[in-house]
């Protein structure tokens, strides 16, 4: 039997640093879309800090930006009513939120992009969540965090970037870090400093899923034929496991997946 020369390779992690695992203060979160995904994001946030605080945790602090408001086909597929058609997405979902788990998250109707530097403390959180369904507005997120890393140190550091992507029965949820977060030395893990950005890493997978037709669906049936009726929520709960994995546990071992609700398949994506 021939010896083993080589060594075990440590397997790749990323660990979290102990301000988010142990915050003084609500860990700031900027949601962005509140359609079909950011809906069932938002309403898995507020169970997650209310979870957290039951554990000692100081919770989560969620602004939700949106300027899009409610249409009649939006009823069914996304978690609006008919009473509140009319009304700014952003604003209908917090007011909910607030008036359910007793938070004080905040609603804004505007877009997220590199207008929102004129007040860069307002722009940064901690964590930023996208669900948006063009290639473009991915970038524009992309440009302000970049931008916010190098010149914005305040409380709310940039620090991860968590983005929901999905075509009709597909889709993929990536973490990443907007800078390098500094990792402890360990005797049994690779831990890895650097999450590449979705933006860099899936150039090409996020221009072939784009949805091609952007334009207002006139009813629930016709936005159907976009979307199955549970891709954002099977995105949303297992992203949002990821989020909880990653503030309770502190150390992770995959950063995203790539889900097949047609095939009832989920991939892992590893840190490496």
């Amino acid at each position: 039997m021939k010896a083993r020369n080589k060594k075990t390779q440590k397997p790749a992690v990323h660990i979290v640093q102990k301000e988010l695992l142990q915050p003084y203060n609500p860990v700031t979160i900027n949601l962005i879309g509140a359609g079909g995904t950011g809906g069932q994001v938002l309403t898995a946030l507020a169970r997650m800090s209310h979870a957290l605080i039951a554990l000692g945790h100081a919770g989560l602090f969620v602004r939700v930006f949106d300027p899009d408001t409610v249409d009649p086909a939006n009823l069914g597929r996304q978690l609006f009513t008919t009473a509140e058609i009319g009304l700014h997405k952003s604003v209908a979902l917090i007011n909910r939120i607030n008036r359910f788990f007793g938070t004080n998250w905040k609603a804004e109707t505007r877009r997220y992009d590199k207008h929102m530097l004129a007040d860069r403390d307002f722009a940064s959180a901690v964590i930023t969540i996208s669900c948006v369904d063009t290639v473009e507005a991915r970038y524009d997120i992309a440009e302000v965090l970049k931008y916010l890393s190098k010149n914005h140190s305040g409380r709310n550091h940039v620090q991860y970037w968590m983005d929901f992507g999905n075509s009709r029965t597909s889709g993929q949820v990536i973490l990443s870090t907007i800078a390098h977060i500094r990792q402890p030395a360990s005797e049994l893990y690779n831990p890895v400093e650097c999450l590449p950005l979705v933006t860099d890493e899936f150039r090409e997978l996020l221009c072939s899923s784009e949805q091609g037709d952007n334009t207002p669906s006139c009813s629930l049936a016709e936005a159907l034929t976009k979307q199955d009726l549970f891709i954002n929520s099977a995105l949303a709960n297992v992203g949002a496991s990821l989020l909880w994995q990653l503030l309770r546990e502190g150390i992770l071992f995959n950063r995203g997946f790539f889900l097949n609700l047609k095939d009832f398949r989920t991939q892992p994506v590893k840190v490496a």
